[in-house]
């Protein structure tokens, strides 16, 4: 799917800058290394009105323009939504502005959060990128896949809406620069045991690898596909 000839766009979704870097990070380094070109779309952003201090935004801005050099995205796009309140927007304005973004693009390839994760901007990114994939609106939308995010995915008391992955991308040859990229996010990393942690990215991806026959790995839930 990510160096097998084909070679569309593909979209990655995150509702806050990271969450695409923990969930898909070594999967979204592969496919660039392949010729893929790969766009980052984040959902919110730090805002005066909302009590953000200027220094911190200033940082999240330098943070954000650092991971994107670091990965080499073709596009970095950004939406004005407040963190922690997308819940309360109305979901026809969220599709709306994450379907522009998709027309803009053309992804071959959607990446979204997990529906069941902790955070509700999580669950209202997913049903928002969801409904961009449906193939007579978003015709060049062949593959949405589901990544897992630690923190969010693994925190949640699960309502019937567990993470069952069943695509699994080896990213043996990407692990240590996904965890470089990862450090560039300042102080959202923790030392371990905290869940965003280099050290508990790298056990999940030696886990998810043991799934797969691979040192590390990435997976995925398959929620649509057009062959």
């Amino acid at each position: 799917m990510f160096d097998s000839g084909q070679n569309g766009p593909i979209l990655v979704i995150a509702p806050h800058p990271d969450d695409e870097t923990l969930g898909a990070g070594g999967t979204l380094l592969r496919a660039i290394a392949s010729g893929r070109p790969v766009h980052w779309l984040i959902v919110t952003r730090m805002r005066a009105e909302d009590g953000w201090p200027e220094d911190k935004m200033a940082r999240r801005e330098a943070e954000i323009k650092a991971v994107a050099d670091a990965f080499g995205f073709a596009g970095v796009h950004i939406l004005p939504y407040p963190a922690a309140r997308l819940d309360t927007l109305p979901m026809g304005d969220l599709v709306a502005a994450i379907g522009a973004v998709v027309k803009q693009t053309q992804p071959e390839i959607i990446m979204l959060p997990h529906r069941g994760d902790a955070h509700s901007d999580h669950a209202a990114v997913h049903d928002a990128g969801a409904a961009c994939a449906k193939w007579f609106r978003y015709p060049s939308v062949r593959w949405t896949l589901v990544y897992e995010t630690l923190s969010e995915t693994d925190a949640a008391v699960q309502n019937g809406e567990d993470f069952k992955p069943d695509v699994f991308v080896d990213i043996t040859d990407h692990l240590d620069e996904k965890l470089r990229i990862t450090e560039l996010f300042g102080d959202e990393i923790q030392p371990f045991p905290f869940p965003r942690s280099l050290r508990a990215l790298r056990a999940l991806a030696e886990t998810r690898g043991v799934a797969c026959g691979a040192e590390a790995a990435e997976c995925f839930m398959l929620l649509r596909a057009r062959l």
